[in-house]
């Protein structure tokens, strides 16, 4: 039965789309405690779990059409027109899964939204702290009076 078979792709999708929430947390976490190091690799799980979604997706979009055929509605029809059309209980089941991922989706996105703001925080900060190195930086003799200007060396922070 293809409802069936929609709605397992439908949990399966639910499931990624939590692992993605919780990923995008993990990387608020690191972005929002400074701890650069692991920014990479916590970018590289967001896609990893995005590329699995996209496959989710493909499936569900073919099982979805299947459905939709199988109870009268055209190609193409949304998941909500779907569940207003399908036999009990298949129609609360996916006015549920719309819901569910209704709710997920909008929480990613604004999610999503507050780590690029704080990606791009940190950007300009490193940046404002690397052109901080070219200012001059005036020190003073053990008399008190200015020193001269001297080439001098800086130590940076690999995490910049």
């Amino acid at each position: 039965m293809s409802l069936d078979e929609l709605s397992t792709i439908l949990w399966r999708e639910r499931e990624l789309l939590e692992t993605l929430l919780y990923r995008l947390e993990t990387e608020e976490l690191i972005l929002a405690g400074g701890r650069s190091r692991w920014v990479g690799r916590a970018s590289r799980e967001v896609e990893a779990v995005v590329d699995q979604i996209r496959a989710t997706d493909l499936a569900r979009a073919v099982e979805a059409d299947d459905a939709t055929r199988e109870v009268g509605l055209p190609e193409g029809s949304s998941l909500l027109e779907l569940a207003k059309a399908a036999p009990s209980p298949w129609d609360e089941i996916l006015r549920s899964h719309h819901i569910a991922l209704t709710d997920i989706t909008s929480q990613i996105a604004t999610l999503s939204r507050l780590n690029r703001d704080l990606l791009a925080a940190s950007v300009k900060a490193t940046e404002e702290a690397l052109l901080g190195i070219n200012s001059s930086m005036q020190t003073y003799t053990d008399k008190g009076s200015p020193a001269q200007k001297a080439d001098m060396a800086y130590l940076l922070d690999e995490a910049l």
